[in-house]
């Protein structure tokens, strides 16, 4: 029998640290393996890290977002890329959190350093693919990335 894992102050300052080291700048800590069916995972977030907005098409990649620790934005897109709506999650706030059902284009902004969140969705991975990439957003590790990245923090000064 396994023991459990803790989400705790410990973990939440190894990831904090580790994202800030990482280029990307964010880390994730699995608490599953990677063939169950239901993906667990707690994520460092530092606020140069960039999230494209994308979605999930299969019908059983609804996810749920959690903020254990700091601040995110989360952005809500059309099919065309209208901002249709946005939401401050705190953790400790009047909302922390976000149930995101399958197709939803969506993309998140940190906008507190040392960040956690707390991700559930189910397995196995699958890297976004075709028709889940949103077309009007540059892509991570492109030049516009970092203009489209304030924008989006932006929208919650």
């Amino acid at each position: 029998m396994s023991a459990p894992r803790l989400l705790d102050q410990r973990l939440f300052g190894e990831l904090a640290a580790q994202a800030a080291a990482n280029p990307r700048q964010r880390q994730h800590h699995n608490f599953h393996q990677m063939e169950e069916p239901c993906h667990r995972m707690a994520v460092g977030l530092q606020p140069d890290t960039y999230i494209p907005p994308h979605r999930h098409l299969a019908a059983d990649k609804a996810e749920a977002l959690l903020v254990l620790k700091g601040r995110l934005g989360l952005l809500i897109f059309d099919d065309n890329g209208e901002l249709r709506d946005k939401q401050l999650l705190q953790a400790g706030g009047d909302c922390v959190g976000v149930d995101l059902p399958p197709g939803v284009f969506h993309a998140l902004v940190v906008l507190q350093a040392d960040s956690i969140l707390f991700e559930c969705k189910a397995g196995p991975y699958r890297p976004v693919g075709e028709g889940e990439r949103a077309p009007w957003a540059p892509n991570e590790g492109e030049a516009a990335a970092a203009e489209y990245l304030a924008w989006m923090r932006g929208q919650f000064a």
